[in-house]
């Protein structure tokens, strides 16, 4: 029986069928069953719907290159997926209007918190994803922090996706009052005549709590967009992305993205 490039890349992507299963299955090399899939017409098109929730995120392969996608958390389907090198906030602006240009309304973008990326559409509600929040204070903070104040910021932010914006406005504010004199206390240098803060980490996970609070609860704020607190939906496909890769080592560049945009196409 003649083979089909398409079924068989099908079966390669969807049904996890490696090379060597294909192979044996089709009663021919693998060599063959490499020309075939490299033959394949894949296409990708991505969803183009009236009004969208954006949760968007870079996941990397390897060192050189990574994969930029914008994804809507309403319909879980991607509307934009980009090959880049590096993530920027000039490579997400632009993916956005595009997006702008094609008349879709932005009702929301979720996002990491990166630097520079909350403030990109001032005047589009923007959630930054409250797990991403509480990985940043624990990077300051570690798993086991040792001052009572570094303690209790702790156990705070681990409430986060578990309370109100009132209610955690409030905690943290209590939490400020009572621990802000460590907070601030500073170390003088007697060979530079200059003084610093002692608690730099704390002081780092205090001011990044404060820096995003006015985005960790944008969804509560907008409560008929259905906008998520977190980045989940898109991290849950990237994992999966990975894992359907792993069946299929030894794929080239070339071929890997067109799985990519392949798995994330409609």
């Amino acid at each position: 029986m003649r083979l089909n490039s398409d079924e068989l890349w099908r079966q390669y992507r969807q049904e996890k069928r490696t090379i060597a299963q294909l192979a044996r299955a089709h009663a021919c090399s693998e060599r063959t069953i490499r020309r075939h899939l490299a033959c394949a017409q894949k296409n990708a098109q991505f969803a183009e719907h009236q009004n969208v929730n954006v949760i968007l995120d870079t996941t990397y392969f390897g060192r050189t290159w990574g994969v930029m996608v914008l994804l809507d958390s309403l319909s879980g389907q991607a509307l934009s997926v980009q090959i880049v090198r590096y993530e920027t906030n000039a490579l997400y602006q632009q993916a956005l209007q595009q997006l702008l240009d094609k008349g879709i309304n932005l009702q929301s973008i979720i996002c990491d918190g990166r630097r520079g990326l909350l403030d990109l559409f001032p005047h589009t509600p923007t959630q930054m994803c409250q797990f991403h929040q509480i990985k940043i204070v624990k990077r300051y903070l570690t798993n086991n922090p040792k001052s009572p104040a570094a303690k209790d910021l702790h156990q705070l932010v681990l409430t986060l996706t578990n309370s109100t914006e009132k209610q955690f406005q409030a905690a943290f504010n209590g939490w400020f009052e009572q621990h802000k004199n460590y907070l601030n206390e500073r170390t003088y240098n007697e060979q530079t005549g200059k003084s610093s803060y002692t608690h730099k980490r704390l002081r780092s996970a205090y001011l990044s709590l404060k820096r995003h609070l006015p985005y960790l609860f944008t969804f509560e704020h907008f409560p008929n967009l259905e906008i998520p607190n977190t980045t989940n939906l898109l991290e849950s496909r990237f994992a999966s992305l990975k894992d359907h890769l792993r069946c299929h080592r030894g794929l080239n560049r070339e071929n890997k993205i067109k799985f990519i945009k392949d798995y994330f196409s409609i």
